[in-house]
């Protein structure tokens, strides 16, 4: 399958690609990240189509993106409901969710809460107090007429594009649509939230996952940091962590073959007898 031939549909008013077919393997439910659309899957599904043929996958443009409308809300509460409904209109049973970037919070989140196999974070941290702390500090900037600049330099940041092959730099420039009102709009709790608070939230989820034993991966560019490295042995003890030097915050796109390689692993996720839903993790 050439990445320009996936089949496109919509399940629950968001557009999806489909591939493969419901079978005893646990599907795929892959969530790109902000300002990028459900193309950012396909070098891997691609792969993944020669390692594990038919698996079924879809990947969806999150509200706000790609080919799927706006929303009245994007709160990740919100959004984990959209994709919720989208899993129940395409007939998957307890998927295994992928998410990159802020999208590995939408997957820890519905993790927690909905039926699942299990959770492959990219390039997505769970100490998001940090990051809310960043955001608030220029929101005034991010809500003015010089939202592209700020913009541009939290990218700067974050996507390390300069780690990249430039056919990988040229993908991510390409396909990134920062449009202010829907950048706010997910990041809206970050605002309004002290960071203490949504690191407490974050912290209650973790609680859920370590009881239930739920399966959980995270693919990173980069060694997490001490302060990182201390988080998930306190909090997550049972996440694998695998680390691709020199692909930035895109290692799914730097290395779609191995990262395909994990997906196939996927299929052997044993089902979860119980639902670890976290009453607190709510608004």
């Amino acid at each position: 399958m050439q990445p320009d031939a996936f089949p496109a549909t919509t399940y629950a008013g968001l557009a999806a690609d489909d591939v493969g077919r419901s079978d005893d393997r646990p599907p795929l439910v892959l969530l790109h990240g902000l300002t990028f659309g459900r193309q950012m899957w396909r070098p891997s599904l691609v792969e993944l189509e020669t390692m594990d043929p038919g698996r079924r996958a879809i990947s969806i443009d999150l509200p706000g993106h790609g080919d799927s409308p706006d929303s009245m809300s994007y709160t990740v509460e919100a959004v984990v409901a959209r994709v919720h409904e989208a899993v129940g209109e395409a007939g998957l049973e307890a998927p295994v969710i992928v998410g990159h970037s802020a999208a590995a919070g939408t997957a820890f989140l519905y993790g927690v809460m909905h039926p699942s196999r299990g959770v492959v974070a990219v390039e997505g941290t769970l100490r998001v107090g940090a990051f809310a702390g960043m955001a608030q500090a220029m929101e005034p900037m991010l809500r003015g007429p010089g939202f592209r600049e700020a913009w541009d330099r939290i990218t700067a940041r974050v996507f390390g594009l300069d780690e990249v092959d430039p056919e990988v730099r040229d993908f991510v420039v390409a396909t990134s649509r920062p449009r202010q009102e829907i950048v706010l709009g997910y990041w809206r709790e970050l605002f309004e939230r002290k960071p203490q608070e949504l690191d407490a939230l974050v912290a209650q989820g973790a609680a859920s996952i370590r009881a239930s034993g739920l399966p959980y991966v995270a693919v990173v560019g980069h060694e997490p940091s001490p302060e990182d490295a201390d988080w998930i042995h306190s909090s997550m003890p049972g996440m694998r962590t695998e680390v691709w030097p020199h692909s930035g915050h895109f290692p799914h796109l730097a290395h779609p073959r191995r990262f395909a390689e994990i997906l196939t692993e996927t299929g052997t996720w044993p089902t979860r007898t119980e639902n670890p839903v976290a009453s607190g993790l709510r608004p």
